[in-house]
Formats: C-alpha cells, structure tokens, sequence
C-alpha cells in the first residue's frame, strides 16, 4: 500500500536539497543513502550518476530518473495547498524530476517492508540531465542488466505513457564579415549581423509541422556600436519523430545560412551535430502493453502519447534497451509556476507497484 504522507515527506526532503545541474553531489549522497538503507547496493560514477541494484527473481527491470533541476533553483520552500505542492513562487518546485525520485524510493520502500516478490531492480538517478543528457550519455550502459524499464520523467494526468520523441540536431553557425569604421567608411565593411538577419528572415523556425520544431536560441556578435561586426555565431536546434523531416528541415537552415552568406559576398562556417536519435513505440511493443495493463489494473485509463522533447529516455533506447517515460503527474515545470498533485504522484506509484506485480 503506498505510504501517501511518506511519500510526500520524501518528495519534500528532496526539493530541499540543492541539485542545479552539475551540482548534484549533496543529492547524490542523500539519494544512495536512502538506497542503501533499503538494501540496495549502490555505486556512484565519474559524474555523479547513482546506479543501484537489487536482487529479485525474474527478468530484470530498470526504474530510472534524474536529479538535477533547471534554475531558478536553489533554495527552494515547498509549499502545499489544497493537496498540490507548489515552491514560493521565487524558484521552481523540482518535481522535474525529483517526484519521479520520491515514487521510486516509495515503490521500493512498500515492496521491501510488505515483503512483495520482485524481479531483480536497477535503480538509475541520472546527473545534469537537463544540460544535454549528460549523465545518462556518461552511464555505462553495458553494465546494465536490465533490458527494459520505466522512467518516470514527464508531465501530464497519471497514466500518460510518452511512446515518441524526437531526434534532435544541433545547429552551430559563424557569419564572417568585414570589420570597418560605421561612421567614416561603413561601405567597406561587411555586417556579418546583417548577413545573419537576412538568413534567419529566410529560415523556417518555430513549429515546422506536429512532428517538427525548429529554433535559433543564441545570437552572438560585435564588438562596439561603431565597428561594422565582423563575426556573428549562432547556435540553434531542429527535432522532428521523422528523419527525414528532420533531414530537410536541417538542409534548409544550413542552405539560408550559405545564400545569405553568398549574396553579401562572403562566407559562413556551419557544424550540425547529432543530440540524440529519437524512438518510438506502440501498443504491441511489451512494456507498453503491460503498462497500459498496469493503469487499468489500478482504475487508470492509459495516455499514449508522443513529445517534442528529449530526456534520457531516448539515450537508453538508442542504447538498445526497451524503455518508455511515465507520468510523475508534475505540470507547468521549467517555470516559477511549476506544481504537482499529491494524489498523482499516489496514483503513479500505484501504476508502478501493480507493474512490478505483473512483471
């Protein structure tokens, strides 16, 4: 039976601790502790990752989440109102990802204290997540026993099965110009900053269709307001579910990129580098089968449903394994307005428990 008030008081706890990317340690520490007192063996790795296993009967099965959180977000006070935590409204609360962290601590903590049969588990708290996948990248998947998993990494109403995301490029750019005086002899200079805005009037950005997205997000240039800038960067990204929408979206921006370069008489250098593949499933594929299986069971009807966004899910199913996102029931994250439901983080324990039954 999930511990309703346990597992709040857990969730609490771990909001508390600072975890901005690349400063997970103290979490780290509380979170392997916390395994280790639940008979877990527990390593943690170069990058703070914490992999911790413990033995069962079965076919092995993977629990995953991650520690960090995005800023604003040190010093966060939980708040709860009406069953719903929210932070003060000066940080963000930390559900992302730290509700997933408390379900699994408190699946774990009923299966050991009833004394539930279980298949052999593997715990994974991934570092700086949110910078890039890095940690789940650094993991060394190879170890890994299990070949299946859920993490427990996205938003919306208990029982939302993410079952699609997207393969993300990069986009770095460098405009080349001329540096001259704007004041006494502009005309022999070459604004590289107008090269750059002539070719991201000729990009295709935003929401490109329902699987494809496409931004520039940085923009880098001049010196002084009286030199005509000679260098201008650019750092952007395109995803799509389709590769080959993918494909030709990246091809247009870089092609933007070369003619405005060309119609100013000069040159740009450009650098695409893959983020992460992307994935998908259906509802024949075992994992969502059985956990659509395992929110009926609980009185939950089952939301496949795709995204536009990465997380380290799609590193584990590049890697070969079979693992889909899980609904921790958090909203509105990555804002000062970020909350989440007691009672959905209740009822996605209770999807995961009768998973674990099941499996």
């Amino acid at each position: 039976m999930i511990n309703e008030k346990r597992l709040l008081d857990t969730f609490l706890d771990l909001v508390r601790i600072d975890s901005p990317s690349g400063e997970e340690m103290a979490m780290a520490q509380e979170v392997a502790r916390r395994l280790r007192q639940l008979g877990f063996t527990v390593e943690l790795d170069e990058v703070h990752n914490v992999v911790a296993r413990l033995p069962g009967q079965g076919v092995p099965l993977l629990l995953a989440a991650h520690m960090d959180t995005v800023m604003p977000g040190r010093g966060i006070k939980p708040v709860v109102r009406e069953g719903v935590v929210y932070s003060d409204g000066t940080t963000i609360l930390g559900a992302d990802d730290k509700a997933g962290v408390a379900i699994i601590l408190e699946v774990v903590q009923v299966v050991m204290e009833d004394r539930l049969p279980h298949p052999p588990l593997e715990v994974v708290i991934t570092a700086q997540e949110e910078t890039g996948l890095v940690g789940a990248k650094h993991l060394d998947k190879s170890r890994l026993q299990a070949k299946a998993g859920i993490s427990f990494d996205a938003g919306g109403a208990p029982g939302t099965i993410v079952v699609a995301a997207p393969t993300h490029d990069n986009i770095a750019a460098v405009v080349h110009g001329k540096a001259a005086h704007s004041g006494t002899r502009p005309e022999e200079g070459i604004n590289a900053i107008l090269v750059a805005a002539h070719a991201l009037v000729d990009m295709p950005l935003g929401r490109i269709d329902e699987e494809t997205t496409a931004n520039i997000g940085i923009i880098k240039g001049g010196i002084a307001r009286n030199i005509v800038p000679d260098r201008v960067e650019l750092m952007g990204e395109a995803r799509s579910r389709n590769p080959a929408k993918l494909k030709a979206q990246v091809n247009k921006m870089v092609e933007a990129l070369q003619m405005a370069a060309q119609r100013y008489g000069t040159t740009v250098d450009i650098e695409v580098m893959r983020s992460y593949g992307g994935y998908s499933f259906s509802e024949e594929d075992a994992i969502v089968r059985r956990l659509m299986a395992a929110c009926r069971a609980v009185g939950i009807e089952p939301i496949l449903t795709p995204t536009g966004g990465g997380s380290d899910v799609n590193i584990y199913n590049a890697s070969g394994l079979q693992v889909v996102n899980l609904s921790t029931g958090l909203r509105k994250e990555h804002s000062t307005e970020e909350h989440v439901a007691v009672a959905d983080m209740v009822a996605c324990a209770q999807i995961v428990l009768q998973f674990l039954r099941d499996w």
